[in-house]
């Protein structure tokens, strides 16, 4: 809610704000020990604490609000945390060696998926005993329902951690392949999407075009060769999954109009691949084939949580990280706060009370806003003076290194004889580079729910899914899950407030 500014410029408003603040953290001095029956994960790629800033006052102001006071639904977890992200060979890390640690618990090296740090990228010989597995699979011998969602393509580096083994991140299909890694046994990571764990089951993202033999055109752009199918094998590995699962309620979905048909009570498994490569940037997405992410997430619960014994999900904002990497600073935010929408619709399908929902980023980027700007102004504006060096205005949003470094006439251009608000208006950099970097800083981990509490302080990165999956009695934490009786040992809760839950659950 916005507060006009008349509010403001009394004390009482800011100490009545405190108070209530405080009021509700004291509530949290009874922690939440209950069994996690239900764990997702909510990823940000590339979603650092600057870009969260700026997302909270994007959202306030497409409200038509000021925007600095506005809440995003992360904001509301009451446990944050901060992650170190590096890898065990990089200073700054990438979304390979991250996944890694936030999925299967365990540093390593940058650009390889699945596999410890004795693991050498793009030495195949390298990958055989240094395999390491993740939450997704503990989910799974543990006997609930997975799921994988996100919006680039789902062999990409982020979802490709929880169930392949890889190392190298490109191995997308063995087109991408060099002929001695396949001739050395290693298997491509869209091949490993389908055979590692063989009953996911729920995948929706993009990347047709890994799973088809070469040459072989699109369903949705039959004439664009670039969108042919790459794989080298012949195999149809689309073809395969949907021979599998047709006599067990499995369904394949390449457009928005297939997935929101589908009634998730008569569905148990789901394929959903709605592009070639990744999905469109929220900003351009065509509403008519190509779902949301909110979308997606939403059909993903309801499926999965038919499940009596709970479900394990991960859900990637992949694209915010590609509109920092084009220095698009307006598609990453607008990826970023259709990721809080998404997070916002899973609250409304789960309960605090047995579903621990945790919202974090792999790495953060080199993204910035300052400039002294004024409460409301666009977080895509001028800021409010001209540079004492060079007498031009400049955007409060700049990036320290990406491909917005231009100069005219030997001189920084000046941004206002363009349209610096336009959705693919590259902010300017410091130093000139084809692609933005990620960048080095810690990233923020927002929890709720059962065991949330134990992401506290300062933490390294692969500490996350050891959390995860103690809260949901999965892996190698289960001393703590029962009682004497043998049942798992949750919290009181009362019969009235188990009622409402139930009502809450069906009505969603």
């Amino acid at each position: 809610v916005g507060f006009p500014m008349i509010f403001m410029i009394h004390p009482d408003f800011w100490k009545e704000w405190a108070q209530r603040t405080l009021k509700n953290a004291l509530t949290l001095q009874d922690l939440n020990k209950n069994v996690a029956k239900n764990i997702i994960l909510f990823l940000g790629d590339g979603m650092g604490v600057p870009t969260v800033t700026a997302a909270r006052i994007l959202k306030g102001q497409m409200s038509g609000q000021s925007g600095e006071e506005t809440q995003l639904e992360m904001d509301k977890f009451p446990y944050v945390a901060l992650s170190k992200t590096y890898n065990t060979n990089a200073q700054v890390p990438d979304s390979a060696g991250t996944a890694t640690a936030y999925l299967c618990g365990v540093k390593a090296n940058e650009g390889t998926v699945g596999v410890s740090a004795a693991a050498v990228r793009s030495q195949c010989n390298t990958t055989q005993g240094n395999e390491v597995t993740s939450i997704l699979k503990w989910a799974k011998d543990a006997g609930k329902s997975v799921g994988i969602v996100t919006t680039t393509r789902v062999n990409h580096a982020t979802p490709s951690a929880a169930y392949a083994h890889c190392v190298d991140r490109d191995w997308y299909s063995d087109g991408d392949m060099p002929t001695e890694a396949l001739q050395s046994g290693c298997k491509d990571i869209a091949r490993q999407l389908f055979e590692n764990i063989p009953d996911i089951d729920v995948i929706m993202g993009g990347g047709r075009r890994n799973m088809y033999p070469r040459n072989t055109p699109d369903v949705e752009y039959p004439g664009d060769k670039k969108h042919n199918g790459t794989r080298k094998d012949g195999r149809n590995l689309v073809g395969e999954w949907i021979d599998r699962v047709k006599d067990k309620k499995g369904y394949y979905a390449w457009n928005r109009k297939d997935l929101l048909s589908l009634n998730p009570n008569n569905v148990d498994y789901l394929l959903g691949l709605f592009e070639p490569a990744d999905l469109p940037y929220e900003l351009e997405r065509n509403k008519e084939t190509d779902p949301s992410l909110t979308e997606m997430v939403d059909v993903a619960i309801k499926i999965l949580r038919k499940n009596e014994r709970g479900f394990y999900l991960l859900v990637e904002g992949g694209r915010i990280d590609h509109g920092h990497h084009e220095g698009k600073a307006k598609q990453a935010l607008h990826e970023a706060v259709e990721m809080d929408r998404a997070i916002t619709r899973a609250d409304l399908l789960t309960s605090i009370y047995d579903t621990l929902t945790v919202v974090t980023a792999d790495h953060s980027h080199v993204f910035s806003f300052g400039g002294y700007t004024p409460r409301g102004n666009s977080i895509f504006g001028l800021a409010p003076t001209v540079s004492d060096i060079d007498q031009k205005p400049f955007t409060s949003i700049l990036y320290g290194n990406g491909p917005g470094f231009k100069l005219v006439n030997s001189t920084r251009e000046n941004v206002s004889t363009v349209d610096y608000e336009q959705n693919n208006y590259q902010a300017q950099s410091a130093v000139p580079l084809r692609m933005e970097t990620h960048g080095g800083e810690d990233v923020a981990i927002f929890s709720k729910g059962p065991m949330a509490h134990l992401l506290h302080g300062v933490q390294e990165q692969h500490y996350i899914p050891h959390v995860m999956a103690y809260a949901a009695c999965i892996g190698q934490n289960k001393d703590h899950c029962r009682t004497n009786s043998g049942s798992p040992s949750l919290s009181h809760i009362s019969p009235t407030l188990a009622l409402l839950l139930a009502v809450k659950w069906l009505l969603c």
